[in-house]
């Protein structure tokens, strides 16, 4: 009994244990130092907004409720790249609820329950709810319908009935934002002494002559700097370098790419499907089940691949044709007759001058373009020098399209009016400009019906150990920095990538997209410089990581901008020595120049103004400008270190710009310059102001 006594009380602490242990599980990981609660824990902070603390709990609900719109508007669940897009509009949408809504509060600014009413169905609709109740066909917006729609809404699922809820919502608060940022926009004000100073800088003129050895005439191997120069820099332009809590990785990958044996696998499954395919009572279902990729039921000739197109010759109504390889994808069709469409398609290229300010010299341009086509010029190389549309940069191809409404109606007219192929002889106008057309492929109605199963070649599981085991391999045996470099030195084959300073928020690593685990890894206070990462999977391949550099926000060191850092203080140094090479500087700029020797320049520039002044080789300096705007005519300054080199300046002739009664042309450019950037200001003003702690890269 003693013996049975023992176990039943071995078996009580042991179910104790396990409980403990799932508890543990469950409520996720280091209860004492974690994201948790229990036991006193309290880093459920995801961050603060105006000294409100947000709970990831909070912030949680906030983000299942975007979430959810977010399923309900686009039919599916949101990926990982959505996620992210998602939370981030989440916490915005608390510093407008918080931060924002504490600045209306204190101008009293608000949205009267009759002010919402007047922008959804009275007499200043907002511009949200005309786009939303605008037919797309006619292009009006009909009251009556948004009247008709909010008199059913009771009767609609709670889904949407919460929709519009959230709708109406949002139009308060941008109505809120508007009048907010009207208020700031409108206190913008120009005194007459900066529209002065704006006229200056921008009609007085200079030619100068000047002499300019750029930095890198020196090379940079000759000029040493030292790890204190580089701190004394820092301490001097403290307000240039922020800290910032980045870190720096390399890392190597292990490609997941499909093998021979794959894709000889997936060619015999298509040939396999094919056979299916073809003895399918009803092919477009079981090509629609068995396909990796929608293969369009329908098509015209000219939409076909390319291998389909040569095929079509031998097109028999229920043969199989293929498989066709395009990239990674091995398709197979069948054909299943043909018929006649209601609408044609057409392919097209165009060349759109705008009409701007001048509609008759747009319209000349348009006309000598379409004379020089016609007389043999390339209408693919005057659309890429000319067009303004976006088509440009493919010889003005518009594609394929059907002649329902997807141009304009003028535009669409001149194409589907025309029979054959070739160039319209004639310019047409449009709302957009006047466009030079050539059809590429005649229009046609004759639809081909093709049932298609495409199938990509993915790795097996098999590929994908492997790729796993040689990570894990590489992992396991390089514990270091040093390990990890003498690993990759033994294998060739691999290539090590450097991502310099990534904040803690980051999704992507260079180009590693949703390599939000390795980020993670990289911010984990267990983890130090030198540190060697498990493999982690990010798309198609496996990365190992080291750890090679961390900044912190509150303690900024010359190592964290040691590149920037070594560039500026090596420049200075160069400086001294050029400085100190020219001497004196006596006779005129040619012999100078010729006495320094290589790397020295004398260049002229006519008309230079404060504004946008451009020294050629030189470039922009505003330092040079100034010099050169401080000198009498005739007179040189002393060699001095500018952007990109050390110049002596000349000034050989000063126009002052000529007196004007009004300067209202200028006051309004610096108002206009400043309202356009009010409401970047504004956000940056209140999350600065409103001390806002964004903490989500721990959690997320």
């Amino acid at each position: 009994m003693s013996l049975i006594n023992k176990i039943r009380e071995r078996s009580g602490i042991a179910v104790g244990v396990i409980a403990i242990s799932l508890l543990l599980f469950i409520v996720g990981g280091d209860l004492l130092g974690g994201q948790n609660t229990l036991f006193g824990g309290n880093n459920q902070k995801v961050g603060e907004i105006a000294g409100e603390d947000i709970d990831y709990q909070d912030f949680n609900l906030k983000v299942d409720e975007l979430r959810a719109q977010f399923e309900q508007q686009a039919g599916r669940a949101p990926g990982e790249a959505d996620m992210a897009q998602i939370r981030e509009q989440a916490w915005n949408q608390l510093i407008f609820d918080i931060a924002y809504q504490k600045e209306f509060d204190k101008l009293g600014l608000k949205v009267s329950p009759e002010e919402l009413v007047d922008m959804v169905q009275g007499t200043n609709i907002s511009p949200q709810v005309r786009q939303a109740f605008t037919n797309p066909q006619t292009g009006v917006f009909d009251k009556n319908q948004i009247i008709n729609y909010l008199k059913g809404l009771r009767n609609l699922p709670p889904q949407q009935q919460a929709a519009w809820a959230n709708f109406e919502k949002n139009l308060s608060q941008d109505r809120l934002r508007e009048k907010y940022e009207n208020l700031m926009r409108l206190s913008a004000f120009a005194t007459t002494a900066e529209a002065q100073k704006e006229y200056q800088a921008q009609n007085s003129k200079a030619d100068v002559k000047f002499l300019f050895v750029p930095y890198y005439a020196i090379n940079d191997t000759t000029v040493k700097v030292s790890d204190s120069q580089l701190s004394d820099y820092l301490n001097k332009h403290k307000d240039e370098y922020p800290g910032a809590d980045t870190r720096s990785l390399q890392y190597v990958t292990f490609s997941v790419a499909p093998s021979k044996e794959d894709s000889a696998t997936l060619y015999n499954e298509i040939k396999s499907l094919a056979r299916g395919l073809g003895a399918a009572k009803s092919d477009s279902s079981f090509a629609q089940i068995n396909s990796d990729i929608r293969v369009p039921l329908y098509m015209t000739l000219g939409e076909m691949p390319e291998q389909l197109q040569q095929a079509v010759s031998t097109f028999s109504p229920g043969g199989i044709y293929g498989p066709f390889r395009e990239g990674n994808t091995y398709f197979i069709y069948k054909f299943g007759g043909t018929k006649r469409d209601t609408s044609y398609t057409v392919r097209a290229s165009h060349i759109l001058i705008r009409t701007g300010a001048d509609s008759l010299q747009a319209e000349q341009k348009a006309n000598d373009l379409l004379k020089q086509i016609q007389g043999g010029a390339s209408f693919e190389a005057l659309a890429q020098a000319n067009s303004a549309d976006g088509s440009a940069q493919n010889g003005g191809d518009l594609g394929y399209f059907k002649n329902n409404g997807q141009m304009v109606k003028p535009f669409e007219k001149a194409i589907f009016d025309f029979n054959g192929e070739g160039l319209i002889p004639r310019v047409v106008k449009t709302d957009f400009g006047y466009h030079i057309i050539k059809i590429t492929e005649p229009k046609t109605n004759l639809l081909y019906r093709i049932a298609g199963i495409g199938k990509t070649i993915t790795a097996s599981q098999i590929t994908r150990d492997e790729a796993l085991r040689k990570a894990d391999q590489f992992a396991s045996e390089a514990n270091t920095r040093e390990e990890f470099e003498a690993k990759v030195k033994e294998d060739k084959s691999l290539v090590v990538a450097t991502a310099e300073r990534i904040p803690e928020g980051a999704n992507n690593v260079n180009a590693l997209t949703e390599a939000r685990q390795l980020v993670r890894w990289a911010f984990d206070d267990k983890n130090d410089v030198g540190d060697v990462s498990e493999p982690f999977e990010v798309g198609d391949q496996y990365v190992v990581a080291v750890l090679t550099g961390k900044t912190e926000k509150d303690d900024v060191k010359a190592d964290d901008y040691k590149q920037e850092l070594t560039a500026k203080v090596r420049n200075e140094l160069k400086a001294e020595q050029i400085i100190a090479k020219l001497g004196s500087a006596s006779g005129s700029l040619e012999s100078i120049a010729q006495k320094y020797g290589a790397g020295a320049l004398v260049e002229t520039a006519t008309d230079v103004n404060l504004a946008t002044g451009f020294l050629r080789s030189a470039g922009v300096d505003p330092v040079a400008l100034g010099k050169a705007f401080g000198l009498k005519p005739g007179k040189r300054s002393k060699p001095f270190a500018g952007e990109a080199g050390v110049l002596i300046m000349e000034t050989t002739k000063l126009t002052p710009a000529g007196t004007v009664a009004d300067y209202a042309q200028y006051k309004n450019l610096i108002q206009q310059n400043s309202a356009s950037r009010t409401s970047f200001y504004i956000n940056e003003a209140i999350k600065e102001a409103s001390k806002v702690e964004d903490r989500r890269a721990k959690f997320f």
